[in-house]
């Protein structure tokens, strides 16, 4: 019963977008409620393991959307922040032109691979995404091309990153749960995710259900103006701030794993200048100056800039958060314990089963953080009696989780929100390349289990 109610509240979800024509926000919240509403009545509905009442419906909606926002929210609208001021200075013009200078105008995909994986390896998918879009923006504009011809491959690349490959969270917590070495799964995990992300990457674009679908820029995320050589910023300047975030969270990250576990205060200032949302706000203040009174423009245009790129994130921000609460009254409704407990009398090879509770729990529940440590739970306890590979065990758990994204993933609608998609055509490109990209992952690992033991 608990999976059919899941099923019915996507329906009625879909209905009430796509035939309705209801706004995302107040769709989701709607059904978040309505499923917490028969959570309630059949005494299914939970808060930190106690039974609860419909007194408690708001506060676990609020924690959805809190629990969702906490870190998003700051990331996305500073990413808006400084993909605007880039885009109103010029140098994301500047970048999408030096990119066409490397790759050609035919090799523009290459270009959106090649970075959004050098990215993509240990930065979180929204952050990666909110640095990379401003510049597929640019290319798209440059090259007329289709919006999801440029983004697409950028989306699938970072995808695979974030969910196949430690230090990203759901990998690295699960090779805790198991044991694993870090090192070793973010090896293996590189042999599956560089050639099956390549290759999601190149083949989307060019599936005919996709290439039909050609959806108009977002508004307010580009700057309208195309600047004379003259005007641009220097390409150093621009590829610095680009990168910034990058550099201070990557570097933090090397540097951390290199001196292990630690308590002292250089361990927490390395933490704190690589956490997304300071790297992300030391690279808009550089931005600031650098194409603010550095580049001619007065700090009250770059302010403007600032808005304009924040108010265009307001419903993308409000949606996402929406998301979160639909995801959070399903884990309140017990729908994790409930598979959690179906699961585990199943008698299949650990990896398969890894890989399939991960899967089951995501469509479900939509959330990747609670697919991969659910089926790792269930899952560990084969390792000691199957002599399963742990790092092959996480890398099976963290591909499942990645698994059929629809409406209760807040990634979703991010990602159909900043590509300008309908419902449709985002379940259409996103639930489509995420499952394949889940089942090539899983051949993958079967496919190394067979040498590695």
């Amino acid at each position: 019963m608990p999976l059919v109610i899941v099923g019915l509240s996507v329906v009625v979800l879909l209905v009430l977008m796509m035939k309705f024509k209801l706004n995302g926000f107040i769709s989701l919240l709607l059904v978040s409620a309505l499923v917490a509403f028969w959570a309630v009545a059949t005494g299914n509905f939970t808060v930190d393991g106690e039974p609860a009442g419909l007194g408690e419906i708001p506060e676990v909606i609020k924690d959805g959307v809190g629990g969702q926002l906490g870190g998003t929210a700051i990331v996305i609208g500073l990413g808006a922040m400084i993909g605007r001021v880039m885009g109103d200075a010029g140098a994301a013009q500047r970048i999408a032109g030096k990119i066409l200078n490397v790759f050609g105008a035919k090799g523009v995909q290459w270009a959106m691979i090649v970075s959004s994986m050098l990215i993509g390896v240990t930065m979180f998918y929204e952050v990666a995404f909110v640095i990379l879009v401003p510049v597929a923006f640019t290319l798209v504009r440059a090259t007329k091309v289709n919006l999801l011809w440029v983004g697409l491959p950028m989306s699938i690349s970072l995808s695979t990153m974030h969910s196949f490959l430690p230090p990203h969270p759901g990998p690295t917590a699960v090779a805790g749960l198991y044991e694993a070495s870090v090192g070793l799964t973010l090896a293996y995990g590189l042999m599956i995710a560089v050639p099956a992300g390549a290759l999601m990457a190149m083949l989307w674009p060019r599936l005919p259900f996709v290439r039909k679908i050609n959806p108009e820029m977002p508004q307010g995320l580009l700057a309208d103006k195309e600047f004379k050589e003259s005007d641009l910023p220097s390409g150093f300047m621009s590829f610095f701030v680009a990168l910034l975030p990058v550099l201070l969270i990557a570097g933090a990250e090397v540097i951390l794993m290199s001196l292990g576990e630690g308590d002292d205060t250089l361990h927490h200032v390395l933490k704190l200048v690589g956490s997304p949302e300071i790297a992300l706000l030391v690279a808009l203040i550089v931005a600031t100056i650098a194409f603010g009174p550095a580049h001619n423009r007065t700090m009250s245009q770059v302010g403007k800039s600032m808005s304009e790129g924040a108010r265009a994130m307001a419903m993308i921000i409000l949606v996402i958060g929406a998301g979160g609460a639909f995801k959070q009254v399903l884990v309140s409704a017990g729908i994790a314990d409930y598979i959690a407990d179906q699961a585990s009398g199943w008698d299949l090879n650990p990896i398969i089963l890894a890989w399939l509770i991960a899967a089951i729990l995501r469509i479900a529940l939509g959330s990747a953080t609670v697919a991969v440590s659910t089926a790792a739970g269930i899952a560990a306890p084969l390792l000691a009696a199957t002599g399963a590979s742990p790092e092959l065990m996480v890398l099976a758990t963290a591909c499942g989780s990645l698994a059929f994204s629809h409406v209760n993933d807040p990634g979703f609608w991010m990602f159909k929100e900043y590509f300008n998609l309908n419902v449709g055509q985002a379940l259409a490109v996103r639930t489509s390349y995420t499952t394949v990209l889940a089942v090539l992952g899983l051949l993958g690992v079967l496919l190394l289990s067979t040498f590695v033991g």
